[in-house]
């Protein structure tokens, strides 16, 4: 079986998109799956509409990205697990590759990223930038991330002293199991933070998580365009 972990707080807007995107692509696999949705403590419709839309809700109080991701995957029966963010669409052969990479002998991977909506050109230079450096690292973004489950375990899963860049130490664990491969096919996201977050506090989050992953930083601090309130996207879908 596949299971699908979706971390979620307040994502009313988009996680409906986001699941019906995963049923299409999972049934295209021709697999039996799963979704799981991570719902952590938010105060909108997203445990109604994702349970409208077929997924498993798993109610948790973390407020902590790793520590949801990681309660959603101790609730998959799957052995192989795909963490989703609740904004991101996953097209069909990006499952379908994600698949054929493991049943090579992968222990897992991530993909492309193409970020919905327009936004300033630093920001479409920081995004080819962090493109170029994910496919030569071999890191994988967090809204889209695959690997099997046994490695997840023996790895212990995502590291919950981490409050950003937990993806990044995920994929670095993972590699040191096995061939862990960025796939050539892609997903989308949204590129709401680029929008509603100003360049220095965009700027500022991406510094502070890069130290998170060299371990010289906890805690939410400066994280706001992570573990802020939503904010108005000029570009939101109605």
């Amino acid at each position: 079986m596949i299971s699908f972990v979706v971390p979620a707080y307040n994502e009313e807007q988009h996680i409906r998109r986001t699941l019906e995107s995963i049923h299409e692509s999972a049934r295209a696999a021709g697999q039996p799956y799963e979704i799981i949705v991570a719902d952590d403590a938010s105060s909108d419709r997203t445990r109604e509409i994702a349970a409208q839309a077929g997924a498993r809700v798993t109610p948790v109080q973390h407020r902590q990205i790793a520590a949801t991701r990681n309660a959603g995957a101790r609730s998959a029966a799957g052995d192989i697990l795909f963490f989703v963010d609740a904004d991101t669409s996953v097209p069909p052969e990006s499952v379908r590759q994600a698949l054929r990479v493991m049943r090579a002998g992968a222990v897992g991977g991530g993909s492309r990223v193409h970020f919905d909506g327009s936004f300033p050109l630093h920001f479409k230079a920081l995004i080819w930038t962090s493109g170029a450096l994910s496919r030569a690292t071999r890191l994988a973004f967090g809204c889209f991330l695959f690997c099997r489950k046994d490695a997840f375990d023996a790895v212990g899963g995502f590291d919950e002293t981490l409050f950003a860049s937990e993806e990044l130490a995920l994929s670095r664990a993972l590699k040191r199991r096995g061939r862990f491969v960025i796939l050539r096919e892609s997903v989308t996201t949204s590129g709401r933070k680029l929008r509603a977050h100003s360049a220095w506090e965009v700027w500022r989050a991406l510094g502070i998580a890069a130290l998170h992953m060299l371990g010289l930083v906890r805690g939410r601090r400066g994280l706001e365009a992570w573990y802020g309130g939503r904010r108005h996207d000029p570009e939101a879908h109605a």
